[in-house]
């Protein structure tokens, strides 16, 4: 076993399985410019390693992920899709081989929207999923709001995105957005259990079969995440975002009723 570890991204290979666990615990492993730029480099020289032949995703501690790091996210907010959070999507949605997610706790806006592209998501029983970009004055990413409502239908896509209430693992699994849920315990057991069956399948037929699973939406999908980019960045600078975010600090309710 390898492991490498380049600020909050912690990288470690075993048994043709690399695992990316976000570690940034003081703060539920919220994103930071730096940790997408490491998993944009980590995700793109995996698809190029021939040894690696899965990706494991997680998160350290008892989170997934919480989002974004807002203060970091706002210090040094995105001004175009080239930067690190639209490079790490990219790489999200393209990458050519399994790509599984452990989701070990909470996971908040892209820690969700994340999951839509992995092809096989595991989660504990206490996980908590949540998708909070319409109260935070902002509009889905990665493609959630063409992928949604395509895996669970528009109105609950207009549910789960507009109401943007948290759900458990239960209802994630309802919906199809994990394959299943476990005891915490055995979570890394089930997930790398898959892993290594996986890595004993020909290689180069299962990064084929990805490809043709993905065919008919890819075109589709780089639109989608292109426009979403766009009216993400212009939302950042609205007066909705600005209340909300100041809400968020000063930790009271916004009021949007000055809003039309």
């Amino acid at each position: 076993m390898t492991q490498d570890k380049h600020g909050q991204i912690i990288s470690d290979y075993n048994e043709s399985c690399l695992t990316l666990t976000m570690s940034h615990t003081r703060r539920k492993n919220a994103l930071t410019l730096e940790m997408y730029d490491e998993l944009a480099s980590a995700l793109s020289e995996a698809a190029d390693r021939s040894e690696v032949r899965t990706v494991v995703i997680t998160g350290q501690g008892d989170a997934f992920t919480a989002g974004n790091d807002l203060k970091d996210f706002m210090t040094s907010p995105p001004t175009s899709t080239n930067t690190p959070v639209f490079r790490f999507l990219r790489e999200l949605s393209t990458f050519p081989k399994p790509l599984i997610a452990a989701v070990n706790g909470v996971a908040v806006g892209i820690g969700t929207t994340m999951l839509l592209h992995c092809d096989f998501v595991y989660a504990t029983e206490k996980a908590r999923f949540h998708m909070p970009f319409i109260q935070l004055g902002l509009v889905p990413e990665a493609g959630a709001s063409w992928l949604l409502p395509q895996k669970v239908g528009h109105r609950r896509a207009a549910e789960l995105l507009m109401l943007g209430e948290p759900f458990d693992s239960i209802r994630a699994k309802e919906l199809g957005i994990i394959n299943d849920y476990t005891a915490e315990e055995l979570l890394l057991e089930t997930v790398y259990g898959v892993a290594h069956r996986l890595a004993t399948l020909p290689p180069a037929a299962l990064r084929q079969t990805k490809n043709l699973l993905k065919q008919t939406t890819q075109g589709q999908l780089e639109h989608v995440m292109t426009n979403e980019g766009e009216i993400f960045i212009d939302r950042l600078s609205s007066p909705e975002t600005a209340e909300a975010l100041q809400a968020f600090f000063e930790k009271r309710r916004p009021n949007f009723s000055s809003f039309s």
